[in-house]
């Protein structure tokens, strides 16, 4: 097959796609020809020479960069289809599937899966909807309360509120009251902890708002909970899982636990300090516990229509074990550190062959919706 490999990409998590594309490209099977494209901070679309591919499997410590070499320059034909989406110098460039490592926004927020559809190409991971409910922290949690799933209590500010004071007022007031210190502060539609802060106090918390909304329009506040923070990984198809074909059954690996040595599990922990977290796999905690928590995650992927891979998060209180889902990630890290490939790999699932299970389920996902009529002729 001719595998598509978009990475980079217009978002706050433009580096980490670098770092997690480059681990995707080097655990591809050989049998595949995998065609790289790259997309800048910008937005633009570049194909890349085969030689930056041979660079970053000939050094397994390399990542991908992005060379915006204007004769490069990608169109994307609607309709075009997997032999005739993609264009470079007039060429096309074969695209049985796609597979995008583009965290974040303009990559895991339904943006680039509808470009994808417009295109008419097979390609990994959830469709328009479920990506872009799910980068909306505020929309997951209803749809999660809605399916009868416990969530962390939180108001949702918005920057509607910020141009009207008073009413700005009101809702920071009415969430120290409801929940008190500490409080999370996250944007509700940005990933790898940015923008997000903890506030034990009202000065902190105006510091941590004014920073949540330089990412997004939406923020989230939390009430903060001393919990243990542990992940399972999802794959297969919610919507169009079809018994003939195994790989898109839903299935669950770990639960692995993630454990913060920072105040939270920012993105210094995640991605800059190699010593910001212990991960744990599989996480230390009683079968019964990770049976709940294994059922609690299908759940909540079909609860948002997921399909192809997610990492479901979520936190167990320290003070009565309550379980509280935090969220799902729908393009979630694929660095050599990240808790997606390890839980899989924990199970016998390696690398490669998850991969291998995602361009299948992407075949299955694709062709099931053009059995679909798009019209009365």
């Amino acid at each position: 097959m001719n595998i598509v490999l978009l990475y980079g990409g217009k978002s706050g998590e433009h580096e980490i796609s670098l770092v997690s594309a480059s681990s995707v490209a080097r655990n591809i099977s050989p049998e595949h020809t995998v065609h790289l494209i790259s997309v800048t901070k910008y937005g633009a679309w570049y194909a890349e020479e085969k030689a930056e591919l041979e660079r970053i499997c000939k050094d397994k410590t390399a990542t991908l960069q992005v060379h915006a070499e204007e004769k490069n320059r990608v169109s994307i034909i609607p309709g075009g289809g997997c032999s005739g989406a993609f264009y470079v110098n007039k060429k096309v460039i074969p695209a049985d599937v796609v597979l995008p490592i583009l965290h974040g926004t303009f990559g895991e927020d339904g943006t680039v899966q509808g470009l994808l559809e417009i295109a008419n190409v097979p390609y990994v991971g959830c469709g328009v909807f479920a990506s872009a409910a799910t980068m909306d922290k505020e929309e997951t949690k209803i749809l999660w309360e809605h399916a009868g799933l416990p969530v962390v209590p939180s108001l949702c500010i918005t920057r509607a509120d910020i141009n009207d004071s008073s009413s700005y007022d009101k809702k920071v007031q009415l969430a120290i009251d409801t929940f008190g210190f500490p409080l999370f502060v996250k944007p509700c539609s940005a990933g790898s902890s940015d923008g997000a802060s903890k506030a034990t106090n009202e000065r902190e918390l105006s510091f941590a708002l004014m920073e949540a909304f330089q990412w997004d329009n939406k923020v989230l506040v939390e009430k903060a909970i001393d919990a243990r923070e542990v992940e399972c990984s999802v794959t297969g198809n919610s919507v169009t899982y079809d018994p003939s074909k195994p790989e898109t059954l839903l299935t669950a690996y770990g639960p692995g636990e993630i454990v913060p040595k920072h105040t939270f599990y920012d993105y210094d922990a995640k991605y800059n300090d190699p010593d910001g977290a212990e991960l744990k796999i599989p996480a230390e905690i009683t079968p019964e516990l990770t049976e709940k928590i294994r059922s609690m995650a299908l759940k909540a992927y079909k609860a948002v229509n997921a399909s192809g891979l997610s990492r479901v998060d979520f936190f167990i209180s320290r003070s009565d074990g309550s379980l509280y889902l935090n969220e799902i990630n729908t393009i979630p890290g694929f660095t050599s550190i990240s808790m997606f490939p390890k839980m899989c790999e924990s199970e016998n699932l390696s690398f490669t062959n998850l991969l291998e299970k995602l361009f299948l389920q992407a075949l299955a996902s694709y062709k099931a919706k053009n059995a679909l009529r798009t019209s009365r002729t």
